[in-house]
C-alpha cells in the first residue's frame, strides 16, 4: 500500500444540532477504529491547540484513499482535506534494510 500524509480540519454547518454532531463523532470514531484494523490509517495526531488532524493514512492509490478510505467517514461531508502522497526517504532510520 502507499501512504499519505492527510490533513483534516473539520467544520461543523452553523445549526447544526448537537446530537447529530455527537451522533457522527461517535461513528467517526468507531470508523477510524475499523479503518485502522484494515491498514488503512497507520497514526493520527492533533497539533497542540488547533482543531485539525494529520494523519498517516495508506490506500493502494489516491482515488481508493479518497473514495474506498476518506470518503467512508461519518464527518466527510464537514471535512476540508489536503493529501500529500509519500515515498521512502533513503535515509529513514525507520526504513527496513
Amino acid at each position: 500500500m502507499n501512504e499519505y500524509l492527510v490533513e483534516i480540519t473539520t467544520a461543523v454547518p452553523d445549526g447544526t444540532a448537537p446530537e447529530e454532531v455527537a451522533r457522527r463523532r461517535a461513528a467517526e470514531a468507531a470508523r477510524a477504529r475499523e479503518l485502522a484494523a484494515a491498514g488503512h490509517l497507520a497514526r493520527l495526531w492533533r497539533p497542540v491547540g488547533e482543531q485539525r488532524s494529520i494523519g498517516l493514512w495508506r490506500a493502494a492509490d489516491e482515488a481508493e484513499l479518497h473514495e474506498k478510505v476518506l470518503g467512508t467517514l461519518p464527518l466527510r461531508p464537514w471535512m476540508t482535506v489536503t493529501v500529500t502522497p509519500l515515498e521512502p526517504h533513503p535515509n529513514d532510520p525507520g526504513r527496513p534494510s
